[in-house]
């Protein structure tokens, strides 16, 4: 079955609602809110519809059927142990409106997320809001922008922002406001510090970026970049999304940086669920403290009226800054991807620091075999990529650009992303950073093999073997064929179109 609504049920033999609590008659319902006609639900059973849903996933690539080397994102492997947490009952059957004695269990796991991630990124006070890297994005922007107007600079109204940066951060420090000065990176693919000199000033609100950076670099003069921000009276903002490479190693804090964002559904497994909800809470040091948006957790001692705790003498409430910016969101985040990664912080713990190094000797492993194929193989292939960076090392993820192949032949990195496909693999990230020349960005991530990134760079070098016309048309033998991604984009098809409709 591929369509439910072209499944002929029988009527009244689908889902159906419960029995009416009071007699229809008894029903007063305004006229304008009565349907015209009953909607046209599918009239299908359990098995029917799970088997439908099964069937469409089938035609989807994920984390859990294959390899997975989206760059930039960490798609790696969630323990399922992850998911037996999340689903007891006694987190998945509170509500938000419970008394504080009901949520005391869920509460206690918010404030030991809030001290893990401050002590992981060297900050003072985190708040767990943000669903979201780009929301936690706009809410530490907010929080700086609340700061520098609380100490009589709210004048400041630019942010500084490398060209490699993620395009989520022009995007957060636009939404509030500020005017975007981009800086180029030096031909090292790192920040150029004479640069970065040249722009900043006292109208400097903040400079965001991200270290590693995205072509995969450590920016190993952070420190004197943050010095010549902090100067001129400005903030460091550290996108949190390549925290992947430094965790146990060092921290934004040690850095210079002022305030943080980490993607939970990144760098502590939480799945990214099709594109959300995922969780982005933001670090501050102790100065932005007071503007973070509310409820964040405390703990106090145990009074004797307040009833049964979970550990011992602490009692765990919902406080407000002094000053906060207010709600981000609703309740209290996503809670269930912060409890499935206190499950992944709780059973790693110090283990995480070898996580970060296993992420980093794989992205090194793969990209040097990728770039040096044997003999044999080399031989086939009529024009090589280049590396996007000219560095020894990379970190957790590599750029290579193919730039060669289109001046060549006319393939483009789009052209061997779709052969890939059809060689069973989901694509690396394309285009992206856009200072990288026809780009593909990959991260293996630490979860894979090495057997898993042999046969893959195996496949790739088969892809670089394909002629242009084959590459042109790829894929084939997936589901669906080349698709036009600009149109679908703008074109969203959100319902159903029945032949017979007006």
């Amino acid at each position: 079955m591929s369509n439910i609504f072209e499944f002929e049920g029988v009527d009244g033999m689908g889902y159906s609602q419960p029995d009416l609590l009071v007699e229809e008659s008894d029903l007063k319902l305004p006229v304008g809110l009565l349907r015209k006609k009953l909607p046209r639900l599918p009239l299908l059973s359990e098995p029917e519809v799970v088997r439908h849903y099964t069937w469409l996933s089938t035609r989807n690539f994920g984390i859990d059927t294959g390899f997975y080397p989206l760059g930039s994102c960490t798609m790696k492997h969630n323990p399922r142990v992850n998911e037996v947490i999340a689903a007891m009952p006694g987190i998945t059957e509170l509500h938000p409106l419970q008394k504080e004695s009901h949520l005391q269990g869920l509460l206690s796991i918010m404030f030991e997320m809030q001290e893990m991630l401050a002590i992981c990124a060297g900050m003072d006070s985190v708040t767990l809001q943000p669903v979201a890297g780009a929301q936690g994005e706009f809410t530490a922007i907010r929080c700086i922008q609340e700061y520098h107007k609380s100490i009589g600079e709210g004048h400041r109204n630019k942010v500084i922002v490398p060209d490699s940066a993620h395009g989520t951060n022009p995007a957060s420090a636009a939404m509030c406001g500020y005017e975007i000065i981009e800086i180029p990176s030096g031909e090292d693919g790192l920040l150029d510090l004479d640069a970065l000199k040249s722009v900043v000033g006292n109208d400097t609100a903040a400079m965001m970026i991200t270290n590693p950076n995205t072509l995969g670099i450590f920016e190993h003069e952070i420190s004197k970049a943050a010095d010549i921000v902090h100067s001129a009276g400005g903030q460091m903002y550290y996108d949190g999304a390549n925290f992947n490479a430094i965790l146990g190693k060092t921290t934004p804090g040690l850095m210079g940086f002022d305030a943080v964002h980490y993607n939970l559904h990144k760098t502590f497994s939480q799945p990214h669920g099709g594109g959300g909800p995922g969780s982005g809470p933001i670090g501050v040091k102790s100065h932005l403290a007071e503007f973070l948006p509310s409820p964040m957790i405390s703990r106090r001692k145990k009074n004797k009226d307040d009833g049964n705790g979970v550990d011992g003498d602490w009692w765990y409430v919902k406080v407000q800054p002094e000053n906060s910016i207010g709600k981000v969101q609703q309740w209290m985040g996503n809670s269930g991807a912060i409890v499935r990664c206190w499950a992944f912080y709780r059973r790693y713990g110090f283990q995480l620091e070898k996580m970060s190094e296993h992420a980093v000797l794989n992205a090194n492993y793969l990209r040097h075999i990728l770039m040096n194929p044997n003999e044999e193989i080399a031989s086939k292939i009529p024009v090589m990529p280049v590396d996007g960076s000219n560095v020894k090392f990379c970190k957790h993820e590599f750029t290579i650009s193919a730039l060669p192949l289109k001046e060549k032949s006319g393939i483009t990195a789009m052209d061997l992303a779709k052969g890939l496909l059809d060689k069973g693999y989901m694509a690396p990230t394309v285009y992206f950073p856009l200072v990288v020349p026809e780009c593909m960005m990959i991260e293996p991530t630490e979860t894979e093999s090495k057997k898993t990134l042999d046969t893959f760079a195996s496949k790739f070098h088969e892809v670089l073997t394909e002629d242009s016309e084959t590459l042109h048309n790829a894929p084939v033998t997936t589901d669906v064929g080349r698709v036009d991604e600009v149109l679908a984009a703008r074109n969203l098809i959100l319902k159903y179109e029945f032949e017979d409709m007006d």
